[in-house]
């Protein structure tokens, strides 16, 4: 089998369930941010030990794949979308909660801001955490131009990331952790 079609040569690229655009069309942005966000994913999945965490993570990066198909499906053929595939839900974003949650019970979170990379593991689902923040700002300016399908993939996108820096909070609960304390440069 081929994965090559040739018909993106000329800069442009098929939305699912028809239409062609440019690959710098904002969904086409939106939904290639959102896919280096779950590959990043995928890296701090295949580093992490704990189950429950390897767990969670493959259910978001499935769930994100759901997600980049909404991305990429103009909003005249949504309903085309929805009838084939399970969009992005009030319920999905419950789940991160409840995990943000549950993990937060057993976390102790300093007041300070945290310097990323006390292991390999919480290196990687910060990684993927400011990738995923870089997908949330394409997904922001789709929702302010009119072409976001559905407004609880803002919802989900905000909450993921929130749920990957307390994965990797969580995966460094026994370790030292280095913190910003931040020092005030005063001015002559």
């Amino acid at each position: 089998m081929k994965i090559y079609t040739k018909s993106g040569d000329d800069g442009s690229t098929g939305l699912l369930f028809g239409g062609r655009v440019s690959k710098t069309d904002p969904r086409c942005v939106a939904y290639g941010e959102a896919d280096f966000a779950t590959s990043a994913m995928g890296f701090a999945r295949a580093l992490a030990k704990e189950p429950r965490v390897q767990e969670m993570l493959l259910q978001v990066q499935r769930e994100m794949f759901t997600l980049s198909g909404e991305l990429a499906t103009d909003k005249a053929n949504y309903e085309q979308f929805t009838s084939t595939f399970q969009p992005i839900s009030a319920a999905n974003v419950e789940q991160l909660e409840n995990w943000i949650d549950e993990l937060g019970a057993e976390v102790e979170l300093p007041p300070n801001f945290i310097i990323p990379g006390a292991s390999p593991t919480s290196g990687a689902l910060d990684v993927a955490r400011s990738a995923l923040r870089g997908a949330e700002r394409r997904v922001v300016a789709l929702a302010e131009s009119g072409m976001l399908p559905n407004p609880e993939i803002l919802r989900y996108v905000n909450r993921l990331a929130d749920l990957l820096f307390m994965m990797a909070r969580y995966v460094d609960r026994e370790l030292p952790v280095e913190i910003v304390t931040g020092t005030r440069i005063e001015a002559d």
